[in-house]
């Protein structure tokens, strides 16, 4: 199907993965699936998917803490794919984490197949999509988004157009080499780039840059 979405499936129970799989409609097709962070970050990198989603709550993240779903985000950069949480998880805290982390939504597990198609949908048109009564979690966490934002324009303002590509795919974990090649620059403009960007914004390394970029969405 041309309009296909391509989809990876990432939760620590299999009869969940299986059902799911069954309910959505044949406009989304899962091309993988996987139970913890090692294998999605795997599978993810394998397939290429245009949607993942995603439980909060997965085994084998960082110190096995129960924050795997964040670690899976973190771990999938670079990547095109868009994040959808799907968890049974309706905590605040939660939400949240995941949408700092880089998710485009959060829904339930008790939604439909249906809801699920139209979500995945959603995500992979760029959309955010929440379950109704979460959407109130996200508006009261990012109540400060507006001053955010007008920092982070400031903070923007300060690079020129071509620096501010170079610090989004440095951000997004690109080489040098293939920052060079998306940009069909040379290796040395990028790295000039990339000192200029650090002294601009007053940070030392790339490292400070992705976390910089990512609290203020810009990935």
């Amino acid at each position: 199907m041309a309009d296909s979405i391509r989809v990876v499936i990432v939760d620590d129970h299999s009869i969940f993965r299986s059902g799911l799989r069954a309910d959505l409609d044949a406009s989304v097709d899962v091309v993988g699936e996987a139970a913890d962070v090692p294998s999605a970050l795997a599978v993810i990198g394998a397939t290429q998917p245009d949607v993942v989603l995603l439980d909060v709550h997965l085994p084998g993240g960082p110190g096995d803490d129960a924050t795997g779903g964040e670690a899976v985000i973190r771990g999938s950069v670079p990547t095109a794919a868009r994040f959808l949480a799907l968890s049974v998880s309706d905590a605040a805290a939660d939400v949240v984490r995941v949408i700092r982390a880089g998710a485009r939504g959060y829904i339930t597990k008790g939604s439909s197949g249906i809801e699920v198609s139209k979500a995945v949908h959603a995500v992979a048109d760029g959309d955010a999509v929440f379950s109704p009564r979460l959407a109130g979690f996200v508006l009261d966490a990012f109540g400060a988004v507006a001053g955010e934002t007008a920092t982070a324009t400031d903070e923007l303002d300060r690079l020129s157009a071509r620096e501010q590509e170079v610090m989004r795919l440095i951000a997004r974990g690109y080489a040098y080499k293939e920052v060079a090649s998306e940009l069909f620059i040379s290796i040395k403009t990028v790295e000039t780039h990339v000192s200029s960007v650090l002294r601009k914004l007053q940070l030392s390394s790339r490292h400070e840059l992705t976390a910089w970029a990512s609290e203020r969405r810009l990935l």
